[in-house]
């Protein structure tokens, strides 16, 4: 008899496991050709020498002074950045969550769209505000530390407006209420009450902070000049500069192991008890006057993303000192001395369908790995095997743009995978790259539906597909829009892997952008300016789009 009881129960745990298996068998054999094999690929280039394991090619590299400055530059300018970030993105993310004023969310709109524009664009706009033709030229900031960690605060301080803004907006106020009516002051309320409970929101947010830094690739790249290189440029470099791809695979190998640590903290922190997941509603109130400051930081920051952005506009309607449209006009060229390959348009369809191409993989594959870690496990096996799979696919998080597009080129270039020049190796990386930003998107959602409306399903003869119909999709498709326009967005200014994986007659905006910056002549950088400004609108439209479903992902990286 307990056999006979015992037997269906192993029957559903068999089948579940297979279900699960099944969901999550294309996703995994895809993350195993594409980012396994790579990062393997890119571990014997660096650390083998005539086929067995040399610790001395490693040592030899890490000798290098230019290599040991790389690293010093990465650490200090992404660790000051951070905290800069921080410092700024906090009152922004309490003014715009917590008080009611005018404008509120038009600022809110235009301070989270520069996490998504591309780096080479805030490289190029920042360039332009404060260069020798810039307003601030006079402040001598062209081509030093302090532009690039302007450019790094710039790109990320909307992470923390959007993770801890998330945070303070479910924020229970009572506690704080009861602290002001026994006589604490403001501060001590803030040190005592609401530090404490949004503590968990801020250093996972500072975690992902940092390490978007350390990989902003296209920002140092454009601002850092030939003087100052991140781990991201000096790979870079070694590679098509030097042609020192065992040196270029080390460095990738170090920041792989770094960035994940990183990220296995950055998970840690999301696992703690987090006060501000228990939602209330709170009604914002009008501003005081012990808001100004508060408000004045946030000014700045306003300041800080409005400025280079305008910069960038109207310099790219500047043409021999006068007001004119030469420079979109001729995006419709390859550009002079010498000329591109393709005119900057065709670059820009190219993107597009690029894009396009990644966001679907993406969504694809992010919606198998949705559905598999987020089904009810009845088993420690169950739930140890979901837990697995939910880490792996975060992995691509933690591994830079630049790491994963050397790593393509470097084990795909020859038989028996031979695909360097196969014209959907682009899209399938740009698809890993936003992929972690889908699953990070859809699990939240998907994981939040009560499994027994599913099981009520089920018991009432709904077949799999229609139980997903009924009872998932309508709890999902907002977020599933949502999770389209951020990889969409991502893939369309994408950089780092592009620039390795990009075929000469087929590239896309971003790595044309570069290329204008790098040829002499006012013509080709006023066509620069405009492209990246036509690359601008067409990420912060997609993020403007998004933010109107108000479906958080950064927060919950």
């Amino acid at each position: 008899m307990t056999s006979r009881l015992g037997s269906p129960t192993r029957r559903a745990v068999s089948g579940r496991i297979g279900t699960l298996i099944a969901l999550a068998a294309i996703p995994v054999a895809v993350l195993a050709v594409f980012f396994v094999l790579p990062v393997t690929g890119m571990v014997q280039r660096g650390f083998m020498a005539d086929g067995a394991f040399d610790p001395a090619v490693v040592i030899r590299v890490l000798e290098r002074s230019e290599i040991q400055r790389a690293l010093w530059f990465t650490l200090w300018s992404s660790g000051l950045a951070t905290m800069l970030s921080v410092a700024l993105g906090l009152p922004a993310a309490f003014a715009l969550s917590r008080l009611s004023f005018p404008l509120q969310r038009v600022i809110r709109a235009g301070l989270l769209v520069p996490f998504v524009l591309p780096t080479v664009v805030v490289g190029v706009a920042f360039r332009e505000l404060i260069g020798e033709a810039g307003v601030l030229a006079f402040l001598g900031l062209d081509g030093t530390p302090t532009a690039i960690i302007l450019g790094l605060v710039f790109f990320n301080a909307s992470v923390v407006i959007r993770a801890v803004g998330a945070a303070w907006e479910s924020l229970d106020p009572r506690p704080g209420e009861a602290a002001s009516a026994l006589g604490a002051g403001p501060v001590r309320v803030f040190m005592t009450i609401t530090l404490p409970a949004l503590r968990p929101a801020i250093v996972s947010a500072a975690s992902v902070v940092f390490l978007f830094c350390a990989t902003a690739f296209g920002i140092v790249l454009t601002l850092g000049g030939v003087r100052y290189n991140s781990i991201e440029t000096e790979i870079y470099k070694l590679t098509f500069t030097l042609f020192d791809l065992p040196g270029a695979a080390v460095l990738s190998v170090l920041q792989l192991v770094v960035v994940v640590g990183l990220l296995v903290v950055a998970g840690r922190l999301r696992a703690v008890p987090d006060p501000a997941q228990s939602r209330v509603v709170v009604r914002r109130r009008r501003v005081s006057l012990r808001d100004l400051p508060v408000l004045a930081s946030t000014a700045v920051l306003v300041l800080l993303v409005a400025g280079p952005m305008l910069a960038l506009l109207l310099g790219s309607l500047r043409v021999d000192d006068r007001w004119s449209l030469a420079n979109y006009v001729a995006l419709q060229t390859p550009g002079f001395d010498p000329p591109l390959p393709v005119p900057v348009t065709q670059a820009l369809v190219t993107s597009l369908a690029v894009a396009v191409q990644a966001a679907l993989v993406a969504l694809a594959l992010g919606l198998l790995v949705a559905f598999a870690v987020t089904r009810r496990s009845r088993t420690r096996g169950e739930r140890r095997v979901r837990a697995v799979l939910d880490g792996l696919f975060m992995v691509p998080l933690g591994v830079s743009a630049v790491t994963l597009g050397l790593g393509l080129y470097l084990t795909l270039g020859s038989p028996p995978l031979d695909l360097r020049d196969a014209p959907w190796l682009v899209p399938l990386a740009q698809a890993l790259v936003a992929l972690p930003l889908v699953v990070r998107t859809l699990v939240p959602v998907l994981g939040s539906v009560d499994d027994r409306l599913r099981q009520a399903a089920a018991g009432l003869g709904a077949g799999p597909l229609r139980t997903v119909m009924t009872v998932d999709a309508p709890a999902v498709w907002k977020p599933l829009l949502a999770s389209s326009g951020f990889a969409f967005a991502a893939s369309l200014g994408e950089f780092g892997a592009t620039s390795f994986l990009v075929r000469e007659e087929r590239p896309t905006l971003p790595v044309v952008i570069l290329r204008l910056l790098s040829r002499p002549g006012s013509d080709n950088y006023g066509m620069a300016l405009a492209a990246a400004c036509v690359l601008a609108v067409a990420t912060a439209a997609v993020m403007l789009l998004v933010e109107r479903l108000r479906v958080p992902s950064i927060g919950a990286l």
